[in-house]
């Protein structure tokens, strides 16, 4: 087993602890952030009807930059994906890290999105 397999196969599992926990509603969403080697992601879902209410990522048109694989872009996304919660009437939300460790990119894009109004 290569070190790469180990390392997805140990995210795999901690992900599926995290969402047998975490479940969004209407009310509620789950805010699931997804971080790769050079962007990052994050959407609003509600899990009982299987939507996503909001989305935003590093690829956008508004969001991209030189910057987009470090804290600067998750920032960028954290605090996007906050104002459109907000404008479609999320204040609350549920974070699922999706496996990822709450440091760096995923701990940025984060507090981002509560300094943009979230609570979680």
């Amino acid at each position: 087993m290569s070190k790469t397999s180990s390392k997805q196969a140990s995210r795999q599992r901690r992900k599926a602890h995290i969402r047998k926990r975490v479940r969004g509603t209407a009310d509620r969403p789950r805010l699931s952030v997804f971080r790769s080697a050079s962007h990052i992601y994050a959407q609003l879902v509600d899990d009982v009807s299987g939507n996503t209410i909001v989305a935003a990522n590093t690829l956008q048109a508004g969001l991209r930059g030189d910057d987009s694989g470090n804290k600067a872009g998750a920032v960028r996304v954290g605090t996007a994906v906050a104002e459109q919660a907000l404008a479609a009437g999320v204040t609350q939300v549920v974070f699922d890290r999706n496996g990822f460790l709450f440091h760096g990119r995923v701990k940025a894009l984060a507090d981002a999105a509560r300094a943009a109004g979230l609570q979680f």
